[in-house]
C-alpha cells in the first residue's frame, strides 16, 4: 500500500484492470449514511449497499474477518451469521474502523463491495439478489464517491456466498 489507505483512483485502477462493468460518480457530496446517499443519487434507499467488515472469533484462533455486503437501512443480523459460521452471537463483532482501514485498506464509509487489500470471503445478503432494481450503489472509495453496478456484476466479480442476513 502506498500510503495508510486506497482512494477512489486506486479502485478505477481494479475496475480497469479486471474489466469491471461498473462506474464512478466522483465528488457526489458528503454520503455519510444510507439515506444521504440515496437522496444525492435521487435513488430508493434499498438501491444503497453497504460494504461491511465482521470479525468472527472461531475457538483456538485468530478472529476470521468476512466481509458482508447489505443494503439500504437493513441491519445485518449477527445471530444469523453466527448461525451461520457456527459460533456463538457473542463471537461476532463488526471491525472498527482502524481495522477496517487495515484489512480492506479503505476508510470506512466508503469501503467498495470490491478491489480490496485483502482477499477475504464475501457474503451477500440475500435481499440484494432479490432487488427489483437491478442497479445499485456502493462505497467508490471514500464518503464522496460512490461505485454504480448491477447487482448480476457484483456477484460475479465477487464471487459470494448468498445468505439471508438480515
Amino acid at each position: 500500500m502506498k500510503s495508510n489507505y486506497w482512494t477512489p483512483v486506486d479502485l478505477q485502477r481494479f475496475l480497469d484492470e479486471y474489466g469491471i462493468q461498473a462506474e464512478l460518480l466522483p465528488d457526489i457530496g458528503h454520503t455519510p449514511t444510507v439515506p444521504a446517499a440515496a437522496m444525492a443519487l435521487g435513488v430508493k434507499p434499498d438501491q444503497i449497499i453497504k460494504t461491511l467488515l465482521f470479525l468472527v472469533e472461531q475457538p483456538a484462533a485468530a478472529p476470521a474477518p468476512v466481509v458482508v455486503i447489505s443494503h439500504g437501512e437493513r441491519r445485518v443480523d449477527k445471530r444469523l451469521l453466527a448461525e451461520h459460521f457456527g459460533v456463538g452471537k457473542k463471537r461476532v463483532t463488526l471491525a472498527p474502523a482502524d481495522v477496517v482501514l487495515a484489512t480492506l485498506g479503505y476508510p470506512a464509509g466508503g469501503v467498495p463491495p470490491f478491489g480490496h487489500a485483502t482477499q477475504l470471503p464475501v457474503i451477500v445478503d440475500a435481499s440484494v439478489q432479490a432487488l427489483e432494481a437491478s442497479v445499485i450503489f456502493g462505497g467508490g472509495g471514500d464518503d464522496r464517491t460512490m461505485l454504480r453496478l448491477t447487482v448480476a456484476e457484483l456477484l460475479r466479480v465477487t464471487g459470494a456466498e448468498v445468505v439471508a442476513m438480515s
